[in-house]
């Protein structure tokens, strides 16, 4: 199951992009595909378990 917090957008306040990022909406801030990957549980990752962003928002520090 992928994060519910992310988001992929081609636009900020500034610009547009020729494909899509990914958004964090806990930070909300654009993130770097590696920590997309976490949220997207790619890699036998999960966001649940690996992602400290997730965790700390959920109160599971």
């Amino acid at each position: 199951m992928t994060c519910p917090h992310l988001e992929y957008r081609d636009t900020d306040a500034d610009q547009e992009f020729e494909e899509a990022r990914p958004y964090c909406g806990i930070v909300k801030e654009f993130v770097q595909p590696m920590r997309a990957d976490i949220c997207n549980d790619r890699y036998d990752l999960d966001h649940t378990e690996h992602c400290e962003i997730f965790r700390e928002h959920e109160g599971e520090r």
